[in-house]
């Protein structure tokens, strides 16, 4: 599959880059296929790549119903680590890391990932005492961290208000040293380029409008490009699942759809060289390769589909980061967006067969949507190919709410809007 070299381009550059092929196929939709993914996003592109890479199977469509990309894979805060606390998140995202790890190589595509690294901040004893604990959890699973001390976070980010008159003092913080950022365009390039590679088709502009089905179990989809037929049929549409679940005439789903906005700054000269997480409050940051701040917070709480935010949460989010970083209060915020998150009752994701016969869900990812990128396509794949999960995807069933056997990473109950 590759082509991108530095002897390719430099051929390309002698011959005036008029050689290059498309990165991906623009065909139209067959009339079946074997497994048809819905959403054309992070998670939908790297299963369709997993399913042919992992397990030969190229009768592949991937169905998006806007431009490639146009959804949370596109608008998020590129931030990739795997410090949970529960042992099936931590194995899971683990995972995902390791993939993250290789994943240029694997794909021949530079999707950008910079670890450098992934800093939780602590404001009280009790709070470093805790991620003290996450740490050591963390550690018992093979996982990276190292606690560190104040005059320590202040050599790695002088910027850092770590004085006695903060208003919230830093008391320590719990550093994952391999964590960091990756460039979340290039991701979704990079996988939409390797599946089709290897015969996926991918197919934009093409809303599913409705399931086919022959009694309970789904056979295909109506789409705005009509009918195709499939013998599986993969959801992992992110905040749209609760809206294509009712098209298969599923009303109710343990998930809520919440706006999540994120903001970019003027560029800077090197600032910070770490993702920067705030303990009082909800913040987390990171400065891109262009120099700009790439910062986030809270969900706006309110239920939404739309890809825009409310201003309440703009001025948390900058109230936030000039407690941190009082010298960035003249600085200019260039733009904001909003991704629509789905989240889950417990927090965690879901990754499973059904719930209907010739259904797979991939959902309810929170926060956790982009760096799980690579680690839910290649379970999801697993989990379409051999109608059972795989290990690290096992717990992520959609009945666990019913069992009890919920997975709370953040310890807030089953309340999806907090997590």
């Amino acid at each position: 599959m590759a082509e991108y070299s530095a002897f390719s381009l430099l051929k390309n550059a002698l011959t005036g880059n008029k050689d290059w092929k498309p990165a991906w196929r623009k065909p139209d939709p067959k009339a079946s296929y074997d497994v048809i993914v819905i959403g054309g996003g992070g998670h939908g592109l790297s299963t369709a790549y997993y399913l042919a890479k992992e397990h030969g199977i190229t009768n592949v469509a991937v169905l998006e119903k806007g431009w490639l990309g146009s959804g949370n894979v596109g608008r998020n805060t590129t931030a990739v680590r795997s410090n949970y606390l529960l042992p099936a998140n931590t194995r899971f995202y683990e995972h995902s890391m390791k993939l993250w790890e290789n994943l240029s190589h694997d794909l021949n595509y530079n999707v950008m990932f910079s670890q450098r690294g992934c800093l939780n901040l602590a404001h009280t004893p009790a709070q470093l005492d805790d991620l003290a604990r996450r740490g050591n959890a963390m550690r018992h699973l093979g996982v990276d961290a190292e606690l560190m001390t104040t005059a320590e976070i202040a050599r790695l980010i002088p910027a850092l208000d770590v004085s006695g008159a903060a208003r919230f003092p830093v008391v320590g913080g719990l550093m994952q040293p391999r964590a960091g950022t990756a460039r979340h365009d290039a991701v979704a390039w990079g996988y939409a380029r390797g599946a089709d590679r290897r015969g996926v088709d991918i197919i934009e502009n093409c809303e599913v409008t409705g399931f086919l089905r022959d009694g309970d179990r789904v056979t295909g989809v109506s789409t705005s490009r009509g009918e195709i037929r499939a013998k599986k049929v993969a959801v992992a549409v992110a905040g749209s699942t609760g809206r294509v679940m009712q098209l298969a005439g599923i009303e109710t789903m343990p998930i809520e759809s919440h706006v999540l906005q994120a903001f970019v700054t003027e560029s800077l000269k090197p600032f910070v060289n770490t993702v920067l997480t705030f303990g009082m409050g909800h913040f987390y940051m990171s400065q891109s390769d262009k120099g700009g701040l790439v910062y986030g917070g809270d969900l706006d709480g309110y239920n939404s589909y739309a890809q825009r935010g409310s201003l309440p949460i703009v001025d948390e989010v900058m109230s936030e980061m000039l407690a941190l970083f009082p010298g960035l209060a003249r600085v200019r915020m260039l733009r904001s967006w909003g991704g629509v998150c789905d989240m889950s009752m417990d927090g965690s994701p879901i990754i499973t067969t059904g719930p209907l016969p010739g259904m797979y869900l991939n959902c309810g990812w929170c926060y956790g949507g982009f760096k799980a990128t690579p680690a839910s396509g290649w379970c999801f794949a697993w989990t379409i190919a051999k109608d059972e999960p795989h290990d690290f995807n096992a717990p992520f069933t959609l009945d666990r709410f019913h069992r009890g056997m919920v997975i709370d990473d953040k310890g807030q109950g089953a309340t999806p809007r907090l997590h």
